[in-house]
């Protein structure tokens, strides 16, 4: 590990919030074995079908609800509690497990559960009960008009730029229990050894689709590998 990081950039995926109950998708026995992407996390399939889309986010969002944050992301908080230089948290994850264990310094790249959009007046609120098709958007008062804020599948994650300009700064990037097989967070390792100025790690529970971009891998459950690799980063800093 290189001694003293200035700046960190911390990737995080599915696999972080596993061992908080909340499902992974591309594992042998995540979600996207048991439902088609294509229907519910696409605009296509919104369109084709919004009731199955609404039944789908609704479910992940009760469960989300009574799920709690673990060790991974309490000692993700503390890492950005502790660290006295530049940190940024980018998830992959829609979950607030994150915030809920005390990080702030992070973005969501796609989105949020617990919030909804409006279609028709781009209105953005939480939102923590179940939405349906007759729910009417509080701002201009359009019913069927209201989405689950979360990026599906052909559109755009968010704050690229912001991501971007902290990937180019930063010396120390982290990717923690991603497949690496959803661009464009897959390629975040690869646009950092580019640059050539930071060390990369990967912590995930097996290796990722990239993991051979990683100078350093370390492999097992997030709930203890995290902790104790942010143990031994903040014995150097």
């Amino acid at each position: 590990m290189t001694p003293r990081p200035r700046s960190i950039v911390v990737l995080t995926g599915a696999g972080v919030s596993a061992e908080s109950g909340l499902g992974t998708f591309r594992d042998k026995d995540g979600l996207w074995t048991k439902y088609d992407l294509q229907d519910v996390a696409t605009p296509e399939g919104f369109a084709r079908n919004p009731v199955l889309v609404h039944d789908f986010y609704n479910a992940r969002r009760r469960n989300l609800v009574e799920a709690t944050p673990n060790a991974a992301h309490a000692a993700l908080a503390e890492l950005e509690r502790r660290f006295d230089g530049d940190f940024l948290l980018v998830t992959q994850n829609v979950d607030d497990l994150h915030e809920r264990a005390g990080s702030q310094k992070l973005l969501h790249m796609h989105g949020e559960l617990l919030k909804i959009r409006c279609e028709r007046c781009d209105m953005v609120r939480p939102h923590r009960d179940d939405l349906d098709l007759v729910t009417a958007c509080p701002a201009c008062g359009t019913a069927g008009s209201l989405r689950p804020h979360v990026v599906w599948f052909g559109e755009m994650p968010l704050y690229m730029d912001a991501i971007d300009d902290a990937l180019a700064l930063c010396d120390l990037f982290v990717s923690i229990g991603t497949s690496g097989q959803v661009y464009p967070a897959a390629g975040f390792v690869a646009d950092v050894r580019r640059r050539g100025q930071a060390h990369t790690v990967e912590l995930n529970l097996d290796p990722s689709d990239g993991f051979s971009l990683f100078a350093e891998k370390i492999y097992g459950p997030a709930t203890d590998v995290v902790p104790a690799f942010v143990q031994r980063l903040l014995a150097t800093t």
